[in-house]
C-alpha cells in the first residue's frame, strides 16, 4: 500500500495560507483547495520528524515556494522526496516525483489554518512509546 493510496481525507474548500520553516529560510504559499490533516506513523515519517508526521496535501498548481534560500530535497525512496530546511532542519514537504501534488507538514503552516486532523495512517508502524490519537 502506497501512502497516497491509503488516504481518504476530504479536500476542503479553497484557502489562502502561508507557512515557513523555523528560521524563515523557506517560505511558501497555498492558494486553493487543501486536504484536511492526516497523521502518518510510517517508519520514514518517524525518522524524519522524530515522532509522526501531520500533513495536508495541495495541488502543485495551488502551491508556490516564495523563498527557497535553504530548501533542500532528499530522495528518501526512489521516486519520493522530502523537502527540508538545510539550516534549521525543518521538515516541510513530501512528494512523489512526477505527481501533481505535494504534502505539506501541517505544523509549518501559519495559524489559523482552519484545518482539522481526520485520519491516522500506517498505524502498524507506530513506536511502543506512543498511543495513537483517537479521532
Amino acid at each position: 500500500m502506497k501512502q497516497s493510496d491509503s488516504v481518504k481525507a476530504p479536500i476542503d474548500q479553497p484557502r489562502s495560507l502561508t507557512g515557513s520553516c523555523l528560521c524563515g529560510g523557506v517560505e511558501y504559499r497555498i492558494d486553493g483547495l487543501i486536504r484536511e490533516v492526516v497523521n502518518c506513523f510510517c517508519t520514514q515519517c518517524q525518522k524524519t520528524s522524530g515522532h509522526h508526521v501531520a500533513a495536508t496535501r495541495v495541488n502543485e498548481k495551488d502551491f508556490s515556494i516564495e523563498k527557497d534560500e535553504t530548501l533542500a530535497w532528499y530522495i528518501s525512496t526512489p521516486g519520493y522526496e522530502r523537502g527540508f530546511c538545510n539550516k534549521c532542519g525543518g521538515n516541510l514537504f513530501w512528494r512523489r516525483v512526477g505527481e501533481d501534488h505535494v504534502s505539506v507538514m501541517a505544523g509549518t503552516l501559519d495559524a489559523p489554518t482552519g484545518l482539522k486532523t481526520v485520519e491516522n495512517i500506517y498505524t502498524e508502524d507506530v513506536s511502543d512509546y506512543l498511543d495513537i490519537p483517537q479521532l
